[in-house]
C-alpha cells in the first residue's frame, strides 16, 4: 500500500511541473509582449520629436526670414525718406534762388522806374544847389545826406537778396562779406539771423571750416530764440564731422535731435547720428 501511495505522489508531481513551467512561459510571453509594446510606443514618441524638431527649423527658418525680410523693407523706407529729405531740400533751395531772383529782378525795375520818373523833362531849367538846404545831389551818406552810411538808399530785402543770390551761384567770399554788411547795416532786421547762418553755410561750402564753426556758433549765441538754431546745430555737426571731430559732431546732432526731434534737421541729425553708428560698427 505504502508503494502504491508513493507511486501516485510522484505521478502527481509529474503532472504538476508540466502546469507551472506552462504558467511561467504564459508570463514571460506576456511581459515580452508589453516590452514589445512599450519599445513601439517609444519608437513612435521619437519619431514624434523628429517631426516636431523638424517643424521647428522650418518655423525659425520662416521667422528669420521675415525678420530679415523686414529689417530690409525697414531700411529701403529709411533711404527711401531720405532721398526724398534730400530731393525737397534740393527743390526748397531752388526755390528760394528762384525767388531771390524774383525780387532782385523786381527791385531793380521799380528802381529803374523811380529813375525815370524822377528825370527832369526835357528843357527844365538846371537845379540850382542851395547851401542851406543841403547838395541834393549829394549821394547818401554824405555829410549833410542821410544819417547812416548810405543806410538810406538800400533796401534791406535787396541787399540780403544779391548777398543770397551770391552764395546760391557759389560765390561764397562774396555772400559771407554781403551777409557781414547786412548785419552791420540791419543789426536788428528779422533776417539777421539768417544772414548769420548763410555766412556759417558759405564759409563751410568754401572749406573754411574753423571759420564756419565761429559762425555758426554765433546763431546759436546771438540769435537764441530765431528758428536758424537748429540749421545751425545741424550744420555745426556737419563741420565738426568734416573735420574729424566725431565725439563734438555726435553731440551737435544728438542736441538737435533732443531740442527739435520734429524738424527737418531733427529728422536729418538722426540720420547723421546712425551713419556715425554705423562707421564706429565698421571700424575695426
Amino acid at each position: 500500500m505504502r508503494s502504491i501511495g508513493r507511486f501516485a505522489a510522484v505521478m502527481a508531481l509529474t503532472l504538476a511541473v508540466p502546469s507551472v513551467a506552462g504558467a511561467a512561459n504564459k508570463e514571460h510571453q506576456q511581459l515580452m509582449a508589453e516590452i514589445r509594446m512599450l519599445q513601439e510606443q517609444q519608437q513612435q514618441l521619437q519619431q514624434m520629436l523628429g517631426g516636431l524638431a523638424d517643424t521647428l527649423k522650418v518655423m525659425t527658418s520662416r521667422i528669420d526670414s521675415e525678420a530679415d525680410a523686414t529689417r530690409k523693407a525697414f531700411a529701403d523706407q529709411k533711404l527711401l525718406v531720405s532721398g526724398i529729405g534730400d530731393i525737397v531740400r534740393v527743390l526748397r533751395e531752388k526755390a528760394d534762388d528762384t525767388n531771390v531772383r524774383l525780387s532782385t529782378m523786381t527791385q531793380e525795375l521799380q528802381a529803374l522806374r523811380q529813375t525815370v520818373a524822377s528825370m527832369p523833362p526835357s528843357g527844365a531849367p538846371a537845379t540850382t544847389n542851395d547851401p542851406a538846404a543841403g547838395d541834393p545831389a549829394a549821394p547818401a551818406g554824405a555829410p549833410g545826406g542821410a544819417p547812416g552810411p548810405g543806410a538810406s538808399n538800400i533796401s534791406p530785402t535787396r541787399m540780403y537778396d544779391q548777398s543770397y543770390a551770391d552764395y546760391a551761384a557759389g560765390q561764397f567770399d562774396l555772400a559771407v562779406d554781403g551777409f557781414q554788411a547786412f548785419i552791420r547795416t540791419f543789426p536788428t532786421s528779422p533776417k539777421a539771423a539768417e544772414a548769420q547762418l548763410y555766412i556759417g553755410y558759405s564759409l563751410y561750402n568754401a572749406g573754411r571750416n574753423t571759420e564756419a564753426i565761429a559762425a555758426l556758433q554765433k546763431v546759436i549765441s546771438d540769435y537764441p530764440q530765431s528758428g536758424s538754431v537748429s540749421s545751425a546745430y545741424y550744420k555745426l555737426g556737419l563741420t565738426y564731422e568734416a573735420l574729424k571731430q566725431p565725439d563734438n559732431a555726435r553731440k551737435a546732432f544728438e542736441t538737435v535731435v533732443q531740442k527739435y526731434p520734429n524738424s527737418s534737421d531733427g529728422v536729418m541729425a538722426q540720420q547723421a547720428l546712425e551713419r556715425l553708428k554705423r562707421r564706429d560698427q565698421d571700424e575695426p
